[in-house]
């Protein structure tokens, strides 16, 4: 097997591939593939073989996807790098990666010197330090695309580190195939899709669009940032069809706009637990919401839930994606029954093989039924996964154990209760107490209402001790729960005023900010990454947040100078050229030139195309066809 690219070139050539809503211009398979083999011939000519290791820092534009295909075309495992981490973590990224270059541009390149040590440094733009060597310097060399075997490492992605420090996860072929192929089964594949990218690219969440649209012959769109009110026209402008998005970006994006293009058939949702008000307004507006569960250890989605499940099962993630078993285990390993809580493991051919140079890790990650997720939760009778926390959230109050989850379930069961979110805070006689951070829906609750309603669900020692009521949870950017901050904030509020008169914090929490440049996966869950400027993904991304895993997170919202890219005679050189969005960037008849006048032709092969499966949401076919289906991720 060849890289995804020279078989969909070969295939559908004249179709379209990507549109860039920087410079309003769209190209074709051709003439991607054509800017893709320049790309992989620069890095050749740098020096880089089949089997290094190389690290991409770049911010999302065509280059980035360029890179991504030149990877795959010459055999070389692509390292993502986050460019929002401080150079001492970079560093230490950079060191265990093994990296035989860094690829740069001119808004990274300053956090590249600082950070890659004796890596060599290679720049898209042109160098600002001496050290740094330059693709414009080089000629491109040719180059013959690299038979890859399923099991052969492609990716390596650093999880979040919100359990501890970030790990890098490989991910090989099979793993990247096996869940493009899932994920097309479960939101189904029509010939004019068009996968606006939203996630930053150094989570799965925001590389797995990229790929999977090659495999399926459809388009990406690609932004250099996520600003709501802006994502939200770019859907509408560009006839986009499928987004993936963690809840903040969703929310904020219906807050400026009200709602979405009609365009629009799979906003696939995840990084973090979507509130039910969320839900319910998509239900509302007509929104197709697919409500996803992933992480970085997984190649992006482990189940997602169709918009019908997702308004009919409340909280629910949906069934797990074609190939991928799920089984809840309890403290012991042992598998339990449908229904009882316990950690939620993964197997199936999307599953990581391990993680680069850390056999501690990969000893404590798997068991004999497969990927130990970290992440509490259930699975109902009917097949529907539920997430409900990390295990490092549980609380231990009089040597009970409580699963702060299964209190938020029981909470957000009141018709008046929004969002809440659940911790365990200091108490000297018995160890900790439950305390509930609560967002009511509209009208004020009272804490005696909310006991009242919890005595009716838990048991005694589950009950919340502490209760207040504020307007907003405080959220990273995907959205996961900032778990410190809340406990800080109910632990300041217990000692003031105490936990017999539960009202409204005295500050409010604060409110999401939205950073975009992410996943959650991760996607991903709450991350270090995450949390020094944002986390995991949507991409996701292993480490989960509080409820639903990391799909992979949001992207930055500074705008990234506009490169030149590459500068040459040849099909990269014309990177920068401006067709109107009319036109589309094709190969030429001339072997040097990337660019053509002819706009992209339909899509004429279904054959090329899994069947569309997205409108169906009758159940016995979902079971039958899959057995499989679930929510956040990664995208």
């Amino acid at each position: 097997m060849y890289d995804w690219l020279t078989h969909r070139t070969a295939a559908t050539p004249d179709d379209l591939a990507l549109i860039d809503t920087a410079t309003d211009t769209r190209w074709s398979y051709s003439g991607l593939d054509a800017a893709v083999d320049e790309t992989a011939g620069r890095l050749a000519a740098l020096g880089i073989e089949s089997d290094d290791h190389v690290g991409m820092l770049l911010s999302t534009q065509l280059l980035s996807v360029c890179l991504i295909h030149a990877a795959q075309r010459l055999g070389v495992r692509l390292v993502p790098l986050n460019d929002r981490l401080t150079s001492a973590e970079l560093t230490a990224q950079i060191d265990h990666s093994d990296l035989d270059v860094l690829v740069c541009g001119v808004d990274t390149e300053q956090l590249a010197v600082e950070a890659a040590g004796s890596t060599p440094i290679a720049s898209i733009d042109d160098p600002q330090w001496e050290n740094v060597q330059s693709f414009r310097a080089v000629e491109p060399e040719s180059v013959e695309p690299v038979d890859w075997e399923l099991d052969d490492p492609q990716l390596m992605v650093f999880t979040s580190g919100s359990t501890g420090q970030p790990k890098a996860v490989v991910l090989t072929m099979g793993n990247l195939l096996a869940s493009a192929t899932a994920s097309g089964f479960r939101l189904g594949v029509s010939p004019d899709d068009r996968w606006l990218l939203t996630l930053a690219l150094y989570h799965v969440g925001g590389i797995a669009p990229i790929l999977r649209s090659t495999l399926y012959g459809t388009a990406v769109v690609i932004r250099e940032s996520f600003d709501p009110g802006g994502v939200a026209d770019d859907i509408e402008r560009y006839d986009v069809t499928v987004v993936s998005l963690v809840p903040t970006m969703l929310s904020e994006m219906l807050e400026r706009r009200g709602t979405l293009s009609d365009s629009l058939r799979a906003v696939l949702l995840g990084g973090a637990p979507a509130p039910d008000s969320l839900i319910e307004r998509c239900r509302n507006y007509s929104i197709p919401v697919f409500p996803t569960y992933g992480m970085t250890e997984t190649a992006s989605q482990i189940a997602t839930a169709r918009p019908q499940q997702a308004f009919e099962q409340a909280g629910t993630v949906g069934r797990p994606l074609l190939w991928s078993d799920l089984t809840i285990v309890d403290d012991d390993g042992e598998p339990v029954e449908a229904g009882d809580r316990g950690e939620i493991v993964v197997s199936g051919p999307t599953v990581t093989a391990g993680y680069y140079g850390d056999v501690d890790a990969n000893v404590e990650a798997f068991c004999e039924h497969g990927l130990r997720t970290g992440d509490i939760g259930y699975i109902s009778d009917s097949g529907y996964l539920h997430v409900l926390n990390r295990i490092d959230d549980r609380i231990i109050t009089g040597g009970e154990n409580v699963d702060p989850g299964e209190v938020v379930e029981a909470l957000r069961m009141h018709p008046e209760v929004d969002q809440a979110a659940v911790v365990g805070i200091g108490d000297e006689t018995w160890g900790e107490r439950v305390a509930a951070l609560i967002v009511p829906r509209t009208e004020p609750l009272s804490e005696e209402t909310i006991k009242r309603h919890c005595r009716e669900r838990l048991a005694g020692y589950k009950l919340p001790r502490v209760i207040a009521f504020t307007e907003a949870l405080p959220r990273t950017a995907s959205g996961t729960i900032k778990r410190p901050v809340v406990r800080q904030q109910l632990s300041a509020f217990a000692e003031t005023e105490g936990a017999e008169d539960a009202t409204a914090l005295m500050s409010p929490a604060e409110t999401t900010v939205l950073d975009p440049a992410n996943e959650s996966s991760d996607l991903d869950s709450e991350s270090q990454a995450t949390e020094a400027a944002e986390t995991h993904h949507l991409e996701a991304d292993t480490d989960s947040s509080e409820t639903d895993g990391p799909l992979e997170e949001s992207q930055t919202a500074t705008d990234s100078p506009e490169a030149d890219l590459l500068e040459s005679d040849s099909a990269t050189s014309e990177l920068t050229h401006s067709e109107s969005a009319d036109d589309v960037v094709t190969d030429s008849e001339q072997a040097d030139s990337a660019v053509g006048d002819q706009k992209a032709a339909p899509n004429d092969s279904s054959d090329d195309t899994p069947t569309d499966e997205t409108q169906s949401d009758n159940t016995s076919s979902d079971d039958s066809s899959e057995r499989s289906d679930t929510q956040q991720n990664s995208t």
